[in-house]
């Protein structure tokens, strides 16, 4: 028998626990001989008769441990709202971490499930630093009233809510990062009435799910993409139970496994005393379950607008109310926050790259102090950056290059500065191209970065813009790298790609260099910033070069590298975050944007 011990955790009362023990017995007879499982059983009274009907389970390969939490939820009942439902034993899921510290994973089953996999392929899941590993909620990605509730009031893409029925709990990370105590936090502040439990872990876990396969969580809802013969476990959610409807979907599966277990004849009863009044029943509370997502969704003071109100700087609030608005009216390459008023930048202000000696001298140390700033905020957790995929391609380009660039922060530009450091080509200098109000304008100590790190300003002069195409040919030429941000305009904290303007890719075209696009991912940190929002933290994703097509006209090469590096970067943004990628504005306004790639 190989390691590990595999933990699994069910939490039932008395009433539900012949369901568990169908669910049990699936699961016993599709996993591995090959491990040892220990099953818990979390419950506050389960009756000895029953306790006895799951202890006949196992086996060899399979231990089962009722564990009586009473004791556990006494122990932190100082720090619990007077609430009811936290005794739920939906909410016991959440202490599994905290009363099994010898645990560094472990696995949680709802018990309405039949499990068809082998749950030791799945324990065995490397899921990395995520808090847990889960599965999509299908209910809130195929209907509208509860996708829009998640959106509106727990603050989650309804593409990025997990179903909480089978979760893979990274028992460290709970621990590390206070999952339980932060639970506890929000009971106190904000009761949510929808989903329960599940609203209050996708918000803890936010950005911190690492998604398994769907067929783990096959539920009984909706459009299913696969055959039920491809499904590892089927979860039979809200009121589709096998034991109180003849046409449940799936049900068969259930009934397979359930008569062979001691508790049949029980299970059959329920379903033959299930009243039409009792279906009914389901009906209107599915109906007003329905009613109370869109009423909190309306709500002035849900929990997202009392976040923003109480907890979060306005301006920064008032910022995201702008990028949507942006978004709706297409208003893609405009900047929502105002660059400093600044003058026209005129041929005779700038040499930019043939300096004088005092320049150069300027250069160094502007070039000295912005590192000492940047190490600073990487040392404050002001700037986090958790990885950089794809530094090959920075590192095998032959010759110098444009490089792209999603804007969305005024640090990003360091991030790239950090991977261009990483790929250590010390004869190839890194420039940075910005805006003219930034470099005319912008005071103090950023503004002599602005004017000293290797930047090159744009201008709404035709004269300077000539020198400024001019030096960039030169230095790409040279074998330099360019940073340029197509999108043209900087959406805080933005995830999406916006659609890319043709200035870079000419200029790529220009000096027959390629483009590297680089795109940056973003999710949330533990680390609370000053303006009330999660510092972000950074994935920088380097895609391979795209180069000009030869026998095309300039034009017809920008246009070529553009979309593609729209294409690339969609890919990523679909990628990384499990959403399809879509914009609020309507297909006419998209279809007049030149950088757009349509979906197919």
């Amino acid at each position: 028998m190989n390691e590990p011990i595999i933990p699994i955790f069910y939490a039932c009362d008395d009433a539900f626990v012949k369901f568990t023990v169908v669910s049990m017995y699936s699961m016993i007879q599709n996993a591995s001989k090959d491990y040892k499982y220990i099953v818990h059983i979390l419950h506050t009274e389960i009756s000895d008769k029953m306790k006895d009907v799951v202890g006949r389970l196992a086996n060899d390969n399979f231990e089962i441990r009722f564990v009586d939490v009473t004791s556990y939820l006494h122990s932190i009942s100082e720090k619990l709202p007077l609430r009811d439902y936290y005794s739920k034993t939906t909410y016991y899921r959440l202490f599994i971490a905290e009363m099994f510290p010898q645990y560094t994973k472990a696995l949680y089953l709802d018990s309405d499930t039949v499990i068809l996999g082998d749950v030791s392929k799945l324990y065995l899941t490397d899921i990395k630093d995520a808090y847990l590993g889960a599965c999509h909620e299908q209910v809130m990605v195929q209907t509208r009233e509860f996708g829009t509730y998640v959106e509106k009031v727990v603050g989650v893409s309804r593409y990025n809510f997990f179903n909480a029925g089978l979760m893979l709990i990274n028992c460290e990370q709970f621990r590390l990062h206070f999952v339980l105590d932060k639970f506890i936090d929000y009971l106190h502040y904000y009761n949510f009435v929808v989903t329960q439990d599940e609203d209050y872990l996708n918000l803890i876990c936010k950005d911190h799910v690492y998604w398994l396969d769907q067929r783990w969580n096959t539920e009984t809802f909706g459009e299913i993409p696969y055959p039920v013969g491809q499904a590892q476990m089927i979860h039979y959610i809200m009121t589709n139970k096998p034991w109180h409807y003849d046409d449940c979907l799936f049900g068969d599966q259930f009934w397979r496994y359930a008569e062979q277990t001691e508790v049949y004849d029980e299970v059959l009863a329920v379903k033959q005393a299930y009243s039409e009044e009792d279906k009914r029943r389901d009906e209107v509370s599915g109906e007003n379950l329905v009613k109370l997502a869109v009423s909190e969704a309306e709500r002035e003071d849900n929990f997202l607008n009392r976040i923003n109100r109480d907890k979060r700087d306005k301006d920064r609030v008032e910022i995201l109310h702008k990028i949507e608005q942006y978004e709706r009216d297409g208003r893609f390459d405009e900047d929502v926050e105002n660059d400093p008023p600044g003058r026209v930048l005129m041929p005779d202000d700038i040499e930019y790259i043939r300096r004088t000696k005092a320049e150069k001298l300027k250069t160094k140390l502007a070039f000295k102090m912005a590192h000492k700033f940047v190490d600073e905020l990487i040392e404050d957790k002001k700037l986090i950056i958790k990885e950089i995929k794809g530094i090959e391609n920075f590192k095998e380009l032959p010759c110098g290059a444009v490089i792209t660039c999603n804007h969305f922060n005024a640090y990003d530009s360091f991030a790239i500065q950090l991977a261009y450091e990483a790929a250590d080509q010390p004869n190839r200098s890194f420039w940075r191209v910005i805006r003219e109000g930034n470099y005319t304008s912008f005071p103090g100590f950023y503004g002599f970065l602005m004017r000293h790190c290797n930047t090159l300003p744009l201008s709404s002069n035709v004269d300077t813009m000539k020198k400024f195409f001019k030096a960039i040919d030169e230095l790409i030429r040279g074998g330099d790298y360019v940073l340029f941000y197509p999108e043209q305009s900087m959406w805080w904290n933005y995830r999406k790609p916006k659609p890319l303007k043709r200035g870079a890719y000419l200029c790529a075209a220009r000096s027959a260099a390629p483009v590297l696009p680089c795109f940056i991912t973003m999710k949330d940190s533990d680390v609370m910033g000053e303006d009330g929002f999660y510092i972000q933290e950074y994935t920088i994703h380097i895609s391979p070069p795209i180069y000009p097509e030869q026998g095309l006209s300039r034009r017809e090469q920008a246009d070529k590298m553009m979309l593609r590096n729209y294409e690339l970067w969609k890919e990523i943004y679909e990628t990384e975050y499990h959403i399809p990628l879509s914009y609020t504005t309507s297909d006419e306004n998209m279809a007049q944007l030149e950088g757009f790639v349509p979906a197919e």
